[in-house]
């Protein structure tokens, strides 16, 4: 019996060993076929997909800001996944950020709320010798400290830009809310005090308007409220928002591109946000809240439960609907007639593509505006790198002040610039 089980086992051992190599081998490229598939490292790069009608200007200024239509290359191993360049922006925001020095200012509003801004003055002279103002509205529950803002802001300041940029209600952790109301999806009173402020404090000054996110609804809805809004305004540039909160809200529920997982870590990061204030929200005689939506707001787990609890109610919406409908800017939007730049990925995890219809043919009908989609980015990553390690400064940086710098060269010389084209 052992000499025959010695027999088989002689028999068999040199045959386990490649197989086992065999399962090693399999067990490697499965995983390898999984890190290309995740990371679409055989996805090509190329070059923003531009949509915008054939007219002086729009030639004027895809000639005048080659970055917008040469390829967007972004860091090789990593660059191509949607998730990784939002996952890293969300976490670090930018690679070395700078520390630019602001001045904070305090706006008082009507309702007892006080409005907060941040102000840097321009480190060198811009190229047409004339005063501009950038006025910059962050995406959501975002301000003047994140390491995306700062970047952008160090690097406008260098080109000869002033910057302000608000800080959305509630949003910093050390400046406590006087009136029981923080900002919401599409509120644009914060975002006017501001404006307001820069044109009566600085007559001669003209204002780039710049909304990343959440704060591109807000700065396009601004714009579109009212014409006189426009006045003194050279262009919009509009960068990764979702258009309509009201058709954005049903792609939040599904699991495609891990949309409710980020529903969720939003959720629960506004959450923070507003118990944070909880005293104010909830305290205060004036306030619409009452504690029976503090208990709702604890076991929120998606966004549209958090804007239909406490959201809604700061400005007296009557449902869900109402809130998304008034709030959006896309029912505005269209009432813009200065240069509007509007900037989205392909792959953002936050903006399903059947949001970028709104954009699309709004640049297909409106002769100032301009649609460019990118194959690669994510949610403001956008990150530019060779290999592994990402630039300090990303594409949407260098867009942004391109785009903003060739429109002032348009109006500056307009003559000119028309003799070019013809």
């Amino acid at each position: 019996m052992s000499a025959q089980l010695e027999a088989d086992v002689r028999t068999m051992s040199p045959e386990m060993p490649a197989m086992f190599d065999g399962m090693k081998l399999a067990a490697v490229a499965a995983v390898l076929y999984v890190i290309v598939r995740s990371l679409n490292l055989k996805c090509p790069t190329a070059a923003a997909e531009i949509t915008c009608q054939d007219t002086p200007l729009n030639h004027y200024l895809l000639k005048s800001c080659p970055v917008l239509t040469k390829e967007y290359i972004p860091p090789l191993l990593w660059g191509k996944s949607g998730h990784l360049q939002t996952a890293l922006y969300g976490k670090i925001g930018r690679v070395k950020s700078p520390k630019p020095c602001g001045l904070r200012k305090f706006l008082p509003m009507q309702d007892g709320a006080t409005a907060t801004f941040d102000l840097f003055e321009p480190q060198g002279v811009h190229s047409t010798g004339d005063d501009i103002t950038m006025v910059i509205c962050p995406g959501i529950g975002n301000h003047s400290e994140k390491h995306y803002i700062r970047t952008f802001v160090d690097y406008s300041q260098k080109q000869g830009y002033r910057c302000a940029v608000l800080n959305h209600l509630g949003a910093l952790p050390n400046i406590e809310l006087t009136s029981p109301r923080m900002f919401t999806y599409g509120c644009t009173w914060e975002f006017s005090a501001m404006v307001g402020f820069i044109k009566r404090t600085f007559p001669q000054t003209q204002l780039i308007v710049v909304g990343f996110s959440l704060g591109g609804n807000i700065a396009c809805k601004y714009l579109g409220e009212n014409p006189a809004n426009q006045e003194r305004v050279l262009c919009c540039v509009s960068v990764c928002q979702g258009y309509s909160a009201l058709r954005a809200q049903e792609t939040f529920l599904q699991w495609d591109q891990c949309r409710r997982l980020y529903n969720f870590l939003m959720a629960d990061n506004m959450k923070k946000i507003i118990l944070s204030h909880r005293g104010s929200l909830f305290g205060m005689n004036s306030s619409r809240m009452e504690f029976a939506d503090l208990s709702r707001l604890y076991t929120a787990t998606s966004l549209m439960q958090i804007d239909d609890n406490i959201m809604r109610k700061f400005h007296g919406h009557n449902s869900l609907k109402e809130y998304y409908e008034k709030e959006s800017c896309v029912h505005y939007i269209h009432n813009i007639s200065v240069p509007l730049l509007l900037v989205n990925s392909s792959d953002d995890p936050l903006v399903h593509q059947s949001l970028l219809t709104i954009p699309r043919t709004l640049a297909e009908k409106k002769q100032n505006v301009i649609f460019a989609l990118t194959l690669h980015g994510g949610h403001l990553g956008f990150f530019e790198g060779a290999v592994l390690f990402p630039q300090p400064l990303s594409w949407m940086d260098k867009v942004i002040v391109s785009y903003a710098n060739a429109v002032c060269q348009w109006e500056k010389h307009k003559p000119q610039c028309h003799q070019q084209k013809e």
